[in-house]
């Protein structure tokens, strides 16, 4: 009797998954991006194996390569670079280099690794279930103001944009993905304690996460509702609270801050990684050109800036889209998080990181949804699409090998 009725609620929750829009289109995105990514990691890992100068230089302790030779390979396209640094600090806390990645994403993966086999399994189940989550939480955001069309196509475009494969992977992007979506759709909603409360998870996720405060004001300005506007205050306490146990804990309290000069990231003036990236990418090509395009160390990304540039071009492209058609709430939201990137680069790569940071502006993945679906073309649709899953493609086997892309 006990196995029928759980097979019988089993049987219920998958029909009501199967009913609900938003969990039905934001599944077919998460299981067939991921298909790409991890089916290009595991085949680009077993033709060319892997950089073992940069495995060695960047984790000279085997943290991403605990499960032997097969069971690393299966994680390959989950745990490489930036991973490193948040099962370091699962592992043994913060330095001064460390204080560059905040802390709620590796307490949720030390926490969650305690009953999944350590940190980097739960690093890779927290990103898995905060990515299917934060684009069921899109798909009924967009839901709000557009349809079923609109919403399923902007939640498949996030999943498959190249720079998603770090949202299943070991890094912060899944979470602070979802949490962005749930504050401004707690805030449609009129939730907003929940909304200052995503708000404050993200700003302990994300540097970036405190600008979440931009759109909440804009859409708590709009509601008209002025005794509810409190809770905001709540927002910034995020980046206050990792401030806070910083210095309690023998650390610069201002590390978050000072910890991007020790990633060579500095004020360049508003917008300045703009005309710097320019003058990069000439340089690339130059260099390409006479061959002379050699990286200087194992994971040198200086042949990147060219194609950073493109990135960046889509990009502007689709933020003055995002302008002209999205309210102002989520314009403002990408605008803002795309300024502080774009003003303090790293020298001589100063766009270092954009697919990663782009991944995560859903407002412009929804602009080009917009566009895709009143063009009523399926082939425009079609070359996006495919062409995204190509470059993700690209981008899973290139990391899966320790070959630096972002």
């Amino acid at each position: 009797m006990a196995a029928d009725r759980s097979q019988a609620l089993r049987a219920t929750a998958r029909s009501r998954a199967a009913a609900d829009p938003a969990i039905a289109d934001a599944w077919r995105a998460v299981w067939t991006t991921r298909a790409v990514v991890w089916i290009a990691g595991l085949l680009a890992v077993a033709g060319f194996g892997i950089r073992d100068d940069n495995a060695v230089a960047f984790d000279g302790d085997g943290l991403t390569r605990p499960f032997g030779e097969l069971g690393d390979a299966l994680v390959a396209p989950a745990a490489r670079w930036d991973s490193v640094w948040f099962l370091e600090i699962a592992r043994s806390g913060y330095d001064e280099q460390r204080a560059a990645f905040f802390p709620l994403y590796p307490l949720l993966a030390d926490v969650v690794g305690f009953v999944s086999g350590g940190a980097l399994l739960g690093g890779l189940a927290v990103s898995f279930g905060c990515l299917l989550a934060g684009l069921v939480l899109l798909h009924r955001l967009v839901s709000l103001d557009h349809d079923r069309e609109v919403a399923g196509l902007t939640v498949l475009l996030v999943a498959a944009f190249p720079g998603s494969l770090w949202l299943s992977a070991v890094y912060s992007e899944a979470l602070f993905l979802m949490l962005s979506v749930a504050a401004v759709y707690a805030a449609r909603t009129d939730r907003w304690m929940l909304a200052a409360t995503a708000g404050m998870l993200a700003a302990a996720t994300r540097s970036i996460g405190v600008l979440l405060l931009v759109p909440l004001v804009v859409l708590w300005w709009q509601a008209g509702r002025p005794r509810d506007g409190w809770a905001l205050a709540a927002v910034p306490f995020g980046l206050a609270a990792f401030c806070l146990v910083l210095g309690a804990s023998g650390q610069d309290a201002f590390g978050p801050f000072r910890a991007q000069e020790a990633w060579d990231r500095s004020f360049a003036g508003p917008l300045g990684a703009i005309p710097d990236a320019v003058g990069a990418a000439w340089d690339g090509v130059a260099a390409l050109l006479s061959g002379d395009a050699r990286p200087t160390e194992p994971f040198d990304p200086a042949a990147l800036n060219p194609v950073l540039l493109v990135v960046l071009a889509g990009t502007l492209l689709a933020l003055v889209g995002a302008v002209r058609r999205l309210p102002a709430a989520y314009w403002l939201f990408a605008v803002t998080a795309l300024a502080l990137p774009l003003s303090w680069p790293v020298d001589g790569h100063p766009l270092m990181s954009l697919p990663r940071f782009v991944a995560v502006l859903w407002p412009l993945h929804l602009w080009l949804a917009l566009w895709l679906v009143e063009r009523r073309s399926a082939t425009a649709r079609s070359v996006v699409v495919g062409g995204f899953l190509v470059c993700l493609a690209v981008v899973s086997g290139l990391v899966s090998t320790w070959n630096w892309v972002a």
